[in-house]
C-alpha cells in the first residue's frame, strides 16, 4: 500500500466529517444523524457510490439547509470529499464508508428525504442484476428509508442500465416518475443541478457519451 494511500486513511480516522468502522459513532449513527452529526434538523440527502464526493460536495454548496451524506466502501476516494469539505468550512457534509447493501444498518426508517444514485456500475450480465443499485432488491432497502415525500434521482451514461430501470420502474405501481430523458443535457432539468459533474460524468460527457437522467418517487 503506498504511502499517500495510509496518509489518507489515517485522515480519515481523524476526520470528524468521515463516519467508519473503528469510531464510536459507527455503531449508533443510525437515525441520529442530525442530532450527533450534524447538530440540526435540516434534510438529510444521500448519494450512493460517491466516490471522491464532487457531487455530495457540490450540491452541499449550493444548499447550505440541507444536508449531504456520501456513501462508499473505498476510504481512499472518500478522503477527497472529506477534505475539500474541511478546508471549505461546509459543516453539512459527510462521509459514510461503508457497503451500499448495509445502508440500512445507518439509516432509520423515513430519515432520508433526498437519494442520489449517480454513475453506478452497470452490471450488464443477466445474472448480475440483483447487484444493480436500481434493482428491486436495492428498491426495497431504500423504500421504507425515504421520507413520504423523499425522491429519487439517478444518473448514468450507460443505456443499457437506464432503460431496464426506466422499464422496472414504469412495471411498478408503487412508483411515480416524475422526469426522466436521455439526454440530461439537453433537456429542461440540467439548470437543476447546477452544472454539478462527477468525475466519471465528465469522462463520459467528454467523450459526447449522452447522459440518461431519472427521478422518482414511492407512492
Amino acid at each position: 500500500m503506498g504511502r499517500n494511500k495510509l496518509q489518507r486513511f489515517k485522515e480519515n480516522e481523524e476526520n470528524r466529517n468521515v463516519i467508519q468502522a473503528g469510531k464510536p459513532t459507527f455503531e449508533t449513527i443510525k437515525g441520529n444523524w442530525n442530532k450527533v452529526q450534524f447538530e440540526n434538523d435540516q434534510p438529510i440527502v444521500v448519494e450512493l457510490a460517491c466516490g471522491r464526493g464532487e457531487f455530495t460536495v457540490g450540491l452541499a454548496r449550493e444548499y447550505p439547509a440541507q444536508n449531504f451524506i456520501g456513501v462508499d466502501i473505498k476510504g481512499s476516494r472518500i478522503w477527497k470529499g472529506s477534505t475539500i469539505a474541511i478546508q471549505e468550512g461546509l459543516q453539512n457534509v459527510a462521509f459514510l464508508r461503508t457497503q451500499i447493501q448495509q445502508l440500512s444498518d445507518f439509516f432509520s426508517v423515513e430519515e432520508i428525504s433526498e437519494l442520489w444514485i449517480t454513475f453506478p456500475d452497470p452490471f450488464p450480465r443477466d445474472g448480475d442484476e440483483k447487484r444493480r443499485l436500481t434493482s428491486p432488491k436495492f428498491l426495497e432497502m431504500y423504500k421504507p428509508l425515504l421520507k413520504s415525500s423523499g425522491v429519487i434521482h439517478f444518473k448514468t451514461d450507460n443505456t443499457g442500465l437506464f432503460d431496464y430501470t426506466l422499464e422496472l420502474l414504469q412495471s411498478r405501481n408503487d412508483i411515480e416518475i416524475l422526469a426522466h430523458t436521455h439526454d440530461f443535457y439537453q433537456s429542461e432539468y440540467k439548470d437543476d443541478h447546477h452544472g454539478i459533474q462527477t468525475r466519471y460524468e465528465k469522462i463520459f460527457s467528454d467523450k459526447g457519451e449522452k447522459i440518461k437522467y431519472l427521478k422518482f418517487k414511492f407512492v
